[in-house]
């Protein structure tokens, strides 16, 4: 080894590793850091996720992103441990899945024919209102692509994870996610501007 190594140069990591060594090794390029890691933190992770999500699927896909983007986290061993840190981060990453969902759901059903054809206790004005809403709502999904579409169909009227979808229609799953998040930004700022 040269005297003169990168300021990033961390040793190979080991078991006995703190968390904030394996994380400067792991950004360091040391991929044996992460399986280190995973196999310290995973079920602290993959506990809250479930416990948010309430689907063991969408639990393992969290728990899956935010392994697969701790070297490019934001974690500083200064300002607390690692655990913590990924408590936090898993808690409210879920917390936002679950947000997203349900909005994502409540704009599909909005959309569904027939939503607005039972008995009505509005005043005409209010019953008009709704009825512009859902229209916007029908108007947004259309202005989706057919693979957007799909996806959230899936996700919302069949109750598919991101990763049951991938596995169906035979794609990589961050095509899925991808595909879904493009489609609730596009649903999101649509519904926003108008």
């Amino acid at each position: 080894m040269s005297a003169e190594q990168p300021s990033n140069f961390a040793p190979p990591p080991t078991s006995s590793a703190t968390d904030a060594e394996l994380l400067l090794a792991l950004r360091a390029g040391q991929t044996a850091a992460l399986g280190e890691l995973y196999d310290r933190h995973a079920s602290l992770v993959y506990g809250l996720a479930l416990k948010v999500l309430n689907r063991p699927q969408e639990a393992e896909d969290l728990m899956q992103d935010i392994f697969l983007n701790l070297a490019q986290s934001t974690y500083d061993p200064k300002r607390g441990s690692l655990r913590t840190y990924l408590a936090i981060l898993t808690r409210s990453r879920a917390i936002d899945r679950v947000r997203s969902h349900n909005s994502a759901s409540r704009a599909i059903e909005r959309s569904k024919p027939g939503m607005n054809q039972e008995v009505n206790t509005n005043s005409p004005l209010e019953y008009a209102f709704q009825n512009e809403q859902s229209q916007e709502v029908q108007a947004a999904l259309a202005q989706l692509s057919e693979e957007q579409q799909q996806v959230l169909r899936m996700t919302y009227y069949d109750g598919l994870s991101q990763s049951e979808i991938a596995r169906q229609l035979a794609l990589p799953l961050g095509t899925v996610k991808a595909r879904a998040r493009r489609g609730l930004v596009k649903l999101r700022q649509t519904l926003t501007n108008s």
